[in-house]
């Protein structure tokens, strides 16, 4: 088993319908992945308290499932935006963990060769668009993304990432008019880890987030987000729907952050027993760990050397980081502005 995660037994996740689709060797990948992407966050946050990141810093730790539940679902051609809690999405998009890091630290290797930082990062080969440091700002531009492709004819999905503390943002509702009226090809996915800024969703939202497509005539369903096969099987839904051209789908996956909602909040409005008992009961990477040693007969140093690996992978990638240069001055004014009549 990964260190430092508690032994559960996982009830949602033996669901052998959702299984049946998945072979050993694609589970082990899954959570090769989802590894990666827990050891990268936990890395990033240690980088951050020894001053080697500075600005905002928001880690995925819990979420894992969700961003990589998606992605096994679509395609790699598939649009993806998202709000500032953007690491885990580059990553799962296909953008290099040293990129990642490179750009957390204001390196010119980084992914926005170290401009963007934590909340800014943007890669259009790999199909991901951001990367927003504005609270729902991502939404619509989500929907110009599947405008796009619908316009040009292409088969392509485009992934609307929003947070539960932008579910109260109106461009929400705008968006979900303007993509239901067009029938664009777009899944809102709200990712609910039922706190935004240190407000409890409960506190701070009225009735449930996934309804609020009803009126716009958007089919909904709500996801445990913490378990990948429920996260894999809603997707593929979803796909087939807007894929037929029947319009947008929404899903609200139902997750939960481990830490603060940044790296400098102390998230006091929560209790550590209610942290430890997630951990315990719903952990995406125990669930599925649990899953392969019991229904394919996977033994606990095999997914030790697996975690083993992701490790490493992040260990080389932020050396990688640490030792490459900060960007010259004269970058400050690149990709600001188009030149030579928008040409480059």
């Amino acid at each position: 088993m990964p260190a430092k995660l508690a032994k559960k037994t996982p009830s949602k996740s033996v669901n052998l319908v959702n299984k049946k689709p998945f072979t050993k060797k694609q589970l082990l990948d899954v959570y090769s992945q989802m590894s990666l992407l827990r050891r990268f966050e936990e890395k990033a946050a240690t980088m951050y308290q020894q001053g080697k990141i500075g600005g905002f810093c928001h880690l995925y730790i819990g979420q894992e499932a969700v961003v990589t539940g998606i992605r096994s679902a679509g395609r790699a051609d598939d649009d993806q935006i998202t709000s500032y809690r953007c690491h885990a999405h580059a990553i799962a998009c296909g953008v290099e963990p040293e990129q990642v890091m490179a750009e957390l630290m204001g390196k010119e290797t980084g992914i926005s060769k170290g401009k963007g930082g934590s909340m800014h990062m943007f890669e259009p080969s790999k199909h991901f668009w951001g990367g927003h440091g504005i609270v729902a700002a991502q939404v619509p531009l989500g929907a110009g993304l599947a405008f796009a492709s619908k316009y040009r004819g292409e088969d392509r999905a485009s992934f609307a990432y929003i947070g539960d503390g932008a579910m109260n943002g109106g461009q929400v509702y705008e968006t979900f008019n303007m993509a239901a009226l067009w029938k664009l090809p777009v899944v809102f996915v709200i990712e609910n880890n039922q706190y935004a800024m240190g407000t409890s969703t409960k506190r701070g939202s009225a009735g449930e987030f996934y309804k609020r497509a009803e009126p716009f005539g958007i089919p909904a369903k709500r996801v445990d987000g913490m378990d990948f096969f429920e996260v894999h099987a809603a997707t593929t839904e979803a796909l087939k729907h807007v894929r037929a051209g029947k319009g947008p789908y929404l899903l609200e996956m139902d997750t939960y952050r481990y830490r603060g909602h940044s790296m400098s909040d102390p998230a006091k409005y929560r209790t550590r027993d209610e942290v430890d008992d997630v951990k315990k009961e719903r952990d995406p990477i125990e669930a599925l760990a649990e899953l392969l040693g019991k229904e394919y007969g996977v033994k606990d140093d095999e997914l030790k050397k697996l975690d083993k690996a992701s490790k490493e992978t992040v260990n080389v990638a932020t050396e990688k980081a640490m030792s490459a240069s900060a960007p010259d001055a004269r970058e400050m004014w690149t990709d600001v502005l188009p030149e030579n009549g928008g040409q480059d």
